[in-house]
């Protein structure tokens, strides 16, 4: 545990998570949506959240992403985004107007990476009708660069990911876009007898292409979408992760869309990308439809050596766990894995595998909330507010363990964004849940606090400096057990970028291997590492600190 917070007591009667309300933590900002009875579609899909460390002091802050003007929607009072700085003491202070990061049109998510290799983590904030790019000028404010470095995405952007797509050791950016809209674009969608208006399905909008950002290592970014083949598939992207999907050292996508098929693209090195989704067999459901593809990840849950992949979509669609075959195909592990029954009635965003409690498994959490505020009135056993769900890795297939897990997992959220973040640097890592037109929810992981642990915060040379791509290895006793550090994932989202290594009872580390991505690719190897603490693993320095 990091020095100066003090923690309370682990009683072992505690719930695995606990909701920390307002009153406590000081987060008192609420998502405003703006719905209308025109119901144009951005109203019900947002928002993001992320957990990042902007002022550099070794505790994550949080960073919520609101709605505001834009053509169709014109606020009565001005909204703004928060940034919210941790106090160290499980509280937060809103220095949002300080740090100059509150947003200029409608809000939908937000990526964290350090693309100028200062140090300092730099905010990208998805919105509509345009994206916009805070630098971070490590005095506890932001300048907004958008312009100068190009990456403005006109159009609708959802979700995004930095990641080093050519191997220079620059991160990278690749922006989500979902669908062809303005105002005059807006779609009457109805039902019943009286056509009562309800929110559109996607599929009555023409898709749209993503965006790839070159970083040129100035501070300025090239448009390489059409050079890299990305445009040639037309997306209704929501979610996206970056992940190594055949290990060969070349950062893959995986974007879930919405009424069109999945992406999986798949990076052949030179600057090109190849759609292999279909041929994969993550692109349309086990029926051969397409699904309503919306948060996404990536983790290695049975431990093989080769990412799976996760994706969630809406009712009576079932979610899906696709199992990695080894040779850029997937098979579709839902139903054998314990899933599939308990999402099918459920419409999933953000999500996330991760050790919720440090045994050394990946978990899956699961944030659900139907897009549609008039689903009660057209269908059974759906509704608007949805519980979010916890399932527990028991050694590659899993047990929905929500019941147990704390009050918050009885309670049905509007859930969208979802990010992962240990705020108390107790080696438990915590979640965060942004709601759509409601108040986020932050909930304390206690269950990780029951095992022991190492954390590991990478900083990359030659490789870029988030260490994204960065793969993992350590034994402990009779654990020997792997981890990849991804690219985004979620939905809207960021996330803590350190990672925390489980060991469960375990009481010492044997060794830990580090190895970075390219340009790089060196492994390197640790012994005589502390137990339940953070370090930072900076590349080739051979050690720790």
């Amino acid at each position: 545990m990091a020095p100066g917070f003090a923690a309370f007591t682990l009683n072992d009667g505690a719930p695995a998570f606990e909701e920390v309300p307002p009153s406590v933590s000081g987060i008192s900002w609420a998502h405003v949506s703006g719905q209308s009875p025109e119901m144009y579609m951005p109203e019900t899909v947002g928002p993001g959240c992320a957990f990042f460390d902007y002022d550099s002091d070794g505790w994550m802050d949080i960073y919520l992403v609101n709605s505001g003007a834009c053509d169709f929607y014109q606020p009565a009072a001005p909204l703004r985004n928060a940034l919210y700085r941790n106090n160290h003491d499980g509280t937060f202070t809103d220095v949002t107007l300080k740090a100059g990061v509150a947003g200029n049109a409608y809000g939908m998510g937000a990526a964290v990476g350090d693309y100028d290799r200062d140090g300092l983590p730099d905010l990208y904030v998805t919105q509509y009708p345009r994206s916009i790019l805070y630098h971070n000028n490590g005095d506890g404010t932001f300048t907004d660069v958008t312009a100068k470095a190009g990456v403005a995405a006109p159009g609708w952007a959802t979700s995004a990911v930095w990641f080093d797509y050519d191997n220079d050791g620059l991160l990278d950016l690749f922006v989500c876009r979902f669908v062809e809209f303005d105002k005059s674009k807006n779609i009457y969608c109805g039902y019943g007898a009286s056509n009562r208006r309800w929110y559109c399905k996607p599929n009555v909008y023409l898709p749209a292409p993503c965006w790839l950002f070159h970083n040129n290592g100035d501070g300025t970014f090239t448009d390489v979408s059409k050079e890299s083949g990305i445009v040639k598939s037309l997306a209704k992207a929501w979610g996206v992760v970056a992940a190594d999907i055949n290990n060969d050292g070349w950062m893959d996508l995986f974007v879930g869309n919405d009424t069109v098929p999945n992406f999986l693209f798949a990076n052949r090195g030179k600057g090109k990308f190849e759609e292999i989704g279909t041929l994969a067999g993550v692109g349309y459901g086990s029926f051969g439809l397409a699904r309503s593809g919306m948060g996404v990840d990536a983790g290695d849950y049975d431990q093989d050596g080769w990412l799976d992949l996760f994706v969630a979509n809406v009712d009576h669609e079932s979610f899906a766990l696709y199992r990695n075959a080894k040779d850029e195909s997937f098979t579709d592990a839902t139903v054998a894995s314990g899933i599939g029954s308990s999402t099918r009635l459920l419409s999933g965003w953000g999500l996330k595998f991760f050790d919720y409690d440090n045994d050394g498994n990946l978990d899956l959490l699961l944030g659900n909330g139907h897009p549609d505020l008039m689903v009660e009135n057209r269908m059974q056993d759906v509704t608007y507010r949805e519980p979010m769900l916890l399932f527990r890795n028991l050694g590659g297939s899993f047990r929905n363990v929500s019941p147990e897990s704390g009050l918050a997992f009885s309670k049905n959220f509007a859930a969208r964004g979802l990010a992962l973040g240990d705020f108390d640097n107790d080696g438990a890592v915590d979640v965060l849940v942004a709601q759509n037109d409601g108040a986020p929810v932050l909930l304390r992981n206690n269950a990780g606090r029951r095992s022991h642990w190492l954390g590991v915060k990478l900083i990359g040379r030659k490789a870029n400096i988030d260490g994204v791509g960065a793969k993992l290895s350590y034994q402990s006793g009779d654990l020997v057990r792997h981890q990849w550090k991804v690219g985004g994932g979620s939905y809207l989202s960021s996330h803590d970028p350190r990672m925390v290594l489980g060991l469960g009872p375990r009481t010492k580390i044997d060794w830990l291997e580090v190895k970075w991505p390219n340009p790089s690719g060196k492994t390197e190897r640790f012994t005589e590492l502390p137990i339940d603490r953070y370090i930072t693993i900076e590349e080739g320095q051979g050690r720790w600190r």
